[in-house]
């Protein structure tokens, strides 16, 4: 039973970190952040789409998604095999968010889900780990340090809670799977940071608006820049069509 629990409670952790949060809260305003920024679905997309409240009702979706996903471990899989199901619900739920069966296998970059899967496991280290990474949002507005400054934090806490004897060592396999699955989506953000390219978030309203308006009137400038080439590769437009062949 332990072990079809186990498995069972990953795959209903996968399905519920699919749930395209961010997509259904943009739609409330008429926008898909896919076509905004970073492309994301995640909580900091959603705000540079929308704005404030959409940021944070997408950030309080994805993290309430992750926390149900490992609390229902508790329900279906016994005490004895009841810590490795909620590190491998809690990895599911971010993958599931990053890779949504919704949406293509596309979605976010797994931070405000592993927020939830961390509210769930170490209760007491979530609020430490949320203002140091709302900190780091908040002085850097770069939404990535903000996302790797609390896998961090995710992974000390699981260390700590094992070496002091709190949770068994089955633990781990979140600690250390969450910061991998975090870096690996991360990585062009990373590579963007270590060349001092990186993305800030404003945190001004008329300009998100701008950054908004921007990515439709570049979407619109290529599309005109298509158009353009395809009529001046068309004869009948400097009316080759009516020029005779020469001899």
């Amino acid at each position: 039973m332990a072990p079809f629990g186990v498995l069972a409670s990953a795959a209903l952790a996968y399905l519920l970190g699919s749930l395209p949060v961010g997509i259904l809260v943009a739609r409330l305003y008429g926008r898909d952040p896919r076509q905004v920024g970073s492309g994301r679905t995640g909580a900091s997309n959603v705000y540079r789409t929308v704005g404030l409240a959409g940021g944070l009702a997408t950030a309080a979706g994805d993290i309430l998604k992750a926390t149900l996903a490992v609390w229902l471990v508790r329900f279906v899989v016994p005490f004895d095999a009841r810590t490795l199901a909620e590190a491998l619900a809690a990895l599911a739920v971010i993958v599931g968010h990053n890779h949504s069966v919704f949406l293509g296998f596309r979605g976010g970059a797994g931070g405000t889900p592993n927020a939830g899967a961390l509210l769930a496991i170490a209760p007491a280290w979530f609020v430490p780990a949320a203002l140091l990474a709302g900190g780091a949002w908040l002085v850097v507005r770069i939404a990535s340090v903000a996302t790797l400054t609390l896998s961090a934090m995710a992974l000390v806490a699981t260390l700590w809670l094992v070496v002091d004897g709190v949770r068994p060592p089955e633990l781990l396999v979140y600690g250390v799977g969450q910061l991998a699955l975090v870096v690996w989506a991360l990585r062009p953000n990373i590579a963007r940071l270590m060349r001092g390219e990186e993305r800030r978030i404003a945190l001004d309203r008329a300009h998100r608006r701008g950054e908004a308006g921007e990515a439709d009137e570049a979407g619109a400038d290529r599309s005109a820049s298509a158009s353009g080439a395809l009529a001046e590769d068309d004869p009948a437009r400097d009316g080759g069509a009516d020029r005779e062949p020469r001899a």
